[in-house]
């Protein structure tokens, strides 16, 4: 039966959860109980292959979408673009890991907005568009760095350029 909290839960060992303890339980909301809003879920990939823990990332790389949000702030206002660039260590000659040399020709920034949604039908064949309401919009700014290597336009993020050897 299912109503109320009368069926049978096992207990999943470390990690798991056991629902032995009838008075902490009776306190706290389960997987049946609806009565507040629950916060987000984290989504987890469950039992990956356990192999090289991950090296902690540095705390400059660690917030790189605040940085280019920060750089496209101010490169819109700067007085003198050049300066900017020089100040935030863009290399305006540079070598990529593959030891090509590359110049750079142009900064471009630009925003997007998103006003709609589409979901394709099942079995293919057509799609369902849906206008997002105000709430639902979302805005990005853009940034890329063009660059040029002897033959033709290298488009490169913030995160390819900090990669560039200075020449």
């Amino acid at each position: 039966m299912h109503r109320g909290h009368d069926h049978h839960h096992h207990d999943h060992g470390a990690g798991g959860h056991s629902h032995a303890h009838a008075e902490s339980h009776a306190h706290s909301h389960g997987h049946n109980h609806g009565h507040s809003p629950r916060p987000a879920a984290q989504w987890q990939t469950p039992h990956l292959p356990h192999g090289p823990e991950p090296e902690e990332p540095s705390h400059a790389e660690a917030d790189l979408d605040l940085v280019e949000k920060a750089f496209v702030e101010g490169f819109a206002s700067a007085s003198d673009p050049t300066s900017f660039l020089r100040l935030a260590r863009v290399p305006f000659d540079g070598t990529t890991a593959e030891g090509t040399r590359v110049s750079l020709l142009r900064v471009e920034t630009g925003e997007t907005t998103d006003v709609g949604a589409v979901m394709p039908h099942l079995g293919g064949g057509g799609f369902r568009y849906d206008p997002l309401p105000a709430a639902m919009t979302s805005r990005r700014r853009t940034l890329r760095f063009v660059y040029f290597d002897g033959r033709d336009a290298v488009p490169m993020t913030l995160a390819q350029v900090r990669t560039l050897a200075q020449t």
